[in-house]
């Protein structure tokens, strides 16, 4: 099942839905107001509005709207925390460390072998959805883009197992961690990620969420990027150092809550990692497909 956060055009109202072949099916109607009209107090009812939103949709029991009646948003529009995995690909920090930049060099890239994965938090205001245009932020010189997996937690998870960790996974998203590599350098020699990671438009994350039963084998999925039609980041979750559930795991040593998000890292081919390769500028588009979640396309603006 695929899960959507959309706006009715006609009414400026926000709903949730299931997005069907003739369009999305709006459940906060279709359930007669018994389901909720936002994806985390969906989330937070558990797996019998899960099993409701399956029912509703296979009956096609409420309003269907065309893509041309509705704006999509985010599958999470503000998630209560985004905990972002850093260097998850071997080959995506081999590439980063031979990047030739003074703040850059000065850090010291082994530290990041660890035997557990790293991170570090990204605003919930940063979030865009699909088809967003996105400002490069006056500071920065340097915009980049990387493509992940968003994980999408779907019950409160606190210490869980990696075994059991799947089981607290609504489903997975398709994430563009954009970044003012610039300014990430610079925060880099301070041991710190902020800015860099957390300006307005850094997470365009959906378009929907995927529920785990129509992905399957969530650490085998294509994930390919391409910026203005040209192949950039092609590798796939196999590639991964810590999988999907090992994320979840570790991460849930800090409580995880429904509508929160994990980014599973990037593989090789950002921009930073290209000798003398133009970084993102307005009129640029970035389209990042992953297997079975479909495309994220982001539109980088004046």
């Amino acid at each position: 099942m695929k899960l959507a956060s959309f706006k009715i055009k006609a009414t400026g109202d926000s709903t949730i839905g299931v997005v069907l072949d003739d369009g999305v099916l709006d459940l906060h109607a279709g359930s007669k107001g018994e389901l909720p009209h936002s994806m985390i107090a969906f989330l937070e009812q558990g797996p019998d509005a899960m099993a409701k939103a399956r029912a509703i949709a296979s009956g096609r029991q409420g309003p269907i709207y065309s893509t041309a009646e509705i704006e999509l948003q985010a599958p999470v529009p503000k998630p209560g925390k985004i905990m972002h995995t850093s260097c998850n690909f071997s080959a995506h920090l081999d590439e980063l460390a031979g990047w030739d930049e003074p703040e850059w060099q000065s850090h010291n890239w082994g530290e990041f072998h660890f035997e557990h994965p790293t991170g570090f938090l990204e605003a919930p205001s940063s979030v865009v959805p699909h088809g967003a245009g996105v400002q490069v932020p006056h500071f920065t010189k340097q915009l980049d883009y990387e493509i992940e997996v968003g994980i999408i937690i779907g019950k409160t998870a606190f210490r869980v197992s990696k075994e059991e960790a799947l089981d607290y996974v609504a489903g997975l998203t398709i994430f563009n961690d954009l970044s003012a590599r610039d300014i990430q350098a610079r925060e880099h020699s301070n041991k710190v990620v902020l800015l860099g990671k957390s300006f307005d438009g850094s997470c365009p994350f959906g378009p929907h969420l995927v529920t785990l039963d129509e992905v399957g084998d969530v650490d085998n999925l294509a994930m390919l990027l391409t910026m203005n039609g040209e192949e950039r980041q092609n590798s796939s979750t196999a590639n991964m150092v810590y999988k999907i559930a090992d994320l979840v795991a570790w991460w849930s040593n800090t409580t995880l809550q429904p509508g929160d998000i994990i980014t599973t890292g990037s593989p090789p081919g950002v921009i930073a990692g290209m000798k003398g390769a133009a970084y993102l500028a307005a009129g640029d588009r970035v389209d990042c497909n992953v297997e079975k979640l479909g495309t994220l396309t982001t539109f980088i603006v004046e």
